[in-house]
């Protein structure tokens, strides 16, 4: 993930996805649902690139999505490009909210604005952990300010 768009340059991680025909609804713009589904490309390219990935692998803890939103701006269409821009805040012991930003290059301005809660989970014991500290000093140097 790099920085592709300049309204999203105080994101710290930025996912690029081209938009679909197929993600289109009946009324010629792209379907809400698809929204959450860009949330969840650059939420994995984020976890992919923390080493959360190799965390499930090896010990089975990894996150788990407590609960997510979205409040749309302007609709998308095909075809166009779009910008997720991804940061990190709330950081606790064992939880996080991301945030997100859709920027569409078509209109350059922000299509989408939302947030997920990501809760750290031991999926062997099927509850919530605490993060290695590895992996919580990778967040910290990615939570923004208040």
């Amino acid at each position: 993930m790099s920085n592709t768009h300049p309204l999203l340059k105080d994101y710290p991680l930025v996912y690029t996805h081209k938009v679909t025909w197929g993600e289109m609804d009946a009324f010629n713009h792209v379907n809400n649902t698809e929204y959450f589904r860009y949330f969840e490309h650059a939420r994995l390219a984020h976890f992919e690139e923390l080493g959360i990935n190799q965390l499930m692998k090896e010990h089975n803890l990894g996150p788990i999505l407590g609960e997510t939103r979205c409040r749309f701006k302007a609709p998308l269409e095909f075809p166009d490009t779009v910008h997720i821009g991804v940061k990190v805040k709330d950081l606790g012991d064992d939880r996080f909210t991301h945030i997100y930003t859709v920027v569409s290059e078509k209109l350059n301005r922000v299509a989408a604005e939302g947030d997920g809660k990501i809760v750290f989970y031991d999926y062997n014991q099927g509850q919530k952990a605490t993060f290695p500290a590895e992996l919580k000093a990778k967040l910290e140097t990615q939570v923004i300010a208040e």
